[in-house]
């Protein structure tokens, strides 16, 4: 089999294969074409044309003059054919033609030996091709200021991130690129959960606006659940949501430490991610104990845009202010210190020291006291969400929300025993 294989001339296969996946793309067209108006090209045409493209590209050897020639050959043919189109059919689209375009170049790939490439065109060209009735409704559902907001994604991702200076400044070896690292990831999943919360916008109830909350930031979801809480006569529900939207804060931080410290990591996360299972999991059960009220609750909350450019320098400054601080605080006050700062940082957004710690303290010893800060800053965030509970929502919800808030801090203190 292999010496048959070898007495086939290379060209051969190439030409096989460009008349393979040429043939896709015509067969693609032929399908879709609309009885009694003009389309361009099928399952004739477009294996013709990947020749074309092969046969230049052979002949012309090292020299990309002749293909572009015979590109500029193709493209007119086809605005002639898109014009004549437009004249039975002013809506018309030019996909056809522009497949046409990539089928010519398709030719080209094949002859360099780029086999891969081109089979991952033709099968990406045929999905969109395929997909049209469904892209253009996605395109519909989603809001001018939605394709604004990713491109911001955009811009802090790959456009800030690959120019920022990746080397440490300061006596606190403050890295920028590190520090911008820590916004982008932030962002991500702040990002991830809002673009979740858009698409299940109207779906869902109570407890799925609690878990994305809890992944957007579970201060916010405690105090707006809180707050819908006074009004709804829900306790159980309510306060089980509270509590569920805690336990997915637990995996949040495990996810964001995985960034930055796989030390850190290995040390936290068994005790986090059986702290925000359980979390999660009894959150769920309590809310499922009966209310007085029996009917289903729609979500009202919808997380705001996280990737506003001056909430994201914001957060870098922020960031650098505890790095400093932490170390400030980790030479002149030692762990004691950096434990009694945690707690104080729970009464705010923990994310800024967390992650402070986790770029800031290196050594076994600067580790563990790292770890035992960011468990204390957990717990501590944990009872003041118990706080928001009790004094934005009724006095029933707040003092169940209260209570299982109060034993979640409890519960996430046990880490330091292991440490």
């Amino acid at each position: 089999m292999r010496d048959l294989w070898q007495t086939i001339p290379p060209d051969a296969f190439k030409i096989v294969l460009v008349l393979f996946l040429s043939f896709l793309l015509g067969l693609e067209h032929e399908e879709h074409k609309t009885q009694g108006s003009y389309a361009f090209g099928g399952i004739r045409t477009f294996p013709q044309i990947g020749l074309m493209g092969y046969v230049i590209s052979t002949l012309s050897g090292p020299s990309l003059l002749p293909l572009a020639a015979g590109l500029l050959v193709v493209g007119a043919f086809l605005i002639v054919s898109y014009r004549h189109k437009l004249e039975s059919n002013p809506d018309a689209g030019i996909t056809t033609e522009v497949s046409g375009l990539g089928t010519y170049l398709l030719g080209a790939l094949v002859q360099h030996g780029y086999f891969w490439i081109a089979a991952t065109v033709v099968v990406a060209a045929l999905l969109l091709l395929e997909l049209k009735t469904g892209l253009e409704a996605l395109a519909q559902r989603i809001e001018a200021d939605e394709i604004v907001t990713f491109t911001k994604f955009l811009l802090l991702c790959a456009v800030i991130l690959p120019v920022v200076p990746n080397k440490p400044f300061t006596p606190f070896a403050i890295n920028p690129f590190k520090t911008w690292l820590v916004v982008v990831a932030v962002s991500a999943i702040s990002y991830s959960s809002y673009v979740l919360q858009k698409l299940t916008k109207d779906k869902g109830g109570i407890l799925l606006s609690a878990f994305l909350g809890g992944a957007y930031s579970s201060t916010v979801a405690t105090v707006v659940l809180a707050k819908r809480a006074a009004r709804e006569e829900r306790p159980h529900l309510f306060a089980g949501a509270m509590l569920l939207a805690s336990g997915v804060f637990y995996l949040r931080l495990v996810i964001l430490l995985a960034f930055f410290s796989l030390p850190l990591t290995r040390m936290l996360a068994p005790g986090f991610l059986a702290i925000g299972a359980a979390g999660t999991l009894a959150g769920w059960l309590w809310s499922r104990l009966p209310d007085v009220r029996s009917d289903k609750l729609r979500r009202e909350w919808t997380a705001k845009n996280p990737l506003e450019l001056r909430a994201a320098f914001a957060f870098a400054l922020i960031f650098v202010t505890m790095l400093v601080a932490t170390h400030l605080t980790e030479i002149y006050l030692g762990s004691g210190g950096v434990y009694t700062l945690g707690a104080l940082m729970g009464l705010t957004d923990i994310t800024p020291y967390v992650l402070g710690l986790a770029q800031g303290l290196h050594g076994a010893p600067a580790l563990t006291v790292a770890a035992g800060g960011i468990v204390i800053s957990a717990a501590s965030n944990n009872l003041v969400k118990g706080g928001y509970a009790y004094f934005f929502s009724d006095r029933k919800t707040g003092r169940q929300s209260l209570i299982l808030l109060l034993a979640l801090t409890l519960v996430s203190l046990a880490p330091l025993l292991f440490l």
